[in-house]
């Protein structure tokens, strides 16, 4: 049994993929939407936030024999959560990471955190658009809502739970998209002339996150452009090709490892 980390677009389509080729399948996400996408295709689903304990538990509970790693490339603590089970039970993880985008120096600075990110754009000033999601959302609360010279335009998934947080941390709703993606260089344009920004916070998702639209779109309107790197993880077994995870999980079942 495979215990698949899914989340994302790219992540379902592997998942599908996956179940396929015969693999059994066990996905997890976070949320029912998530969730909805995959059962639909017919793929079993765990929905919920598991730490260390419930997920190693869940996995010796339905006899997981190999992880499949396909969250966000930001979804640290569910990377090193997955390591950590995969390591107890003496199994396999895999990690499907997607490629970078080579993105141009000229107008965009790369930082390493979220405190980074906020703190620089403080100095900056004027209108901030975040595309970085709810998650980290205080962050950037803390450190520019109290400036006067600073706009915070928050850009999320419309979901009661971001909106409430929203409300929690003091950003006002004038102030707040809150739209599905994935979004198109063209919307990006429109969006950051609506607002009149000055300044993109974004991360570095790769090309199936929709980051190159967004940059493309900030290139055009002369937008200065923060990028927050992707967390370095050793992952070990590591793909960005959907095909390649399929032929080495093909070659354990034919070795018995699965």
């Amino acid at each position: 049994m495979i215990l698949f980390l899914a989340g994302t677009s790219d992540a379902r389509e592997l998942a599908v993929l996956l179940k396929k080729e015969g693999f059994p399948l066990m996905a997890t996400v976070v949320t029912e939407s998530a969730a909805k996408s995959l059962v639909d295709k017919g793929i079993e689903v765990k929905v919920g936030r598991l730490n260390y304990e419930k997920m190693y538990e869940f996995s010796r509970e339905i006899g997981v024999t190999m992880i499949v790693d396909a969250s966000h490339p930001f979804a640290e603590e569910a990377h090193k959560t997955a390591k950590w089970v995969a390591e107890q039970l003496n199994i396999p993880y895999i990690r499907y990471e997607r490629e970078k985008l080579q993105l141009e120096q000229d107008f965009i600075k790369f930082v390493s955190s979220y405190e980074e990110a906020a703190e620089l754009a403080a100095k900056k000033k004027g209108v901030v658009m975040l595309t970085t999601g709810s998650k980290t959302l205080e962050i950037f609360a803390n450190k520019l809502l109290p400036l006067n010279d600073v706009r915070v335009i928050c850009r999320m998934l419309p979901r009661i739970d971001n909106m409430q947080k929203c409300e929690q941390l003091g950003f006002p709703q004038k102030n707040i998209v809150a739209m599905q993606g994935p979004f198109s260089k063209e919307l990006n344009i429109a969006l950051f002339k609506h607002f009149g920004v000055t300044l993109m916070i974004t991360k570095e998702s790769g090309k199936i996150g929709a980051v190159d639209e967004k940059i493309e779109a900030a290139k055009e309107l002369g937008i200065e452009t923060i990028v927050i790197k992707r967390p370095i993880i050793e992952f070990g077994h590591v793909f960005s090709e959907m095909e390649e995870i399929v032929n080495w999980i093909k070659n354990q079942r034919n070795e018995g490892a699965l």
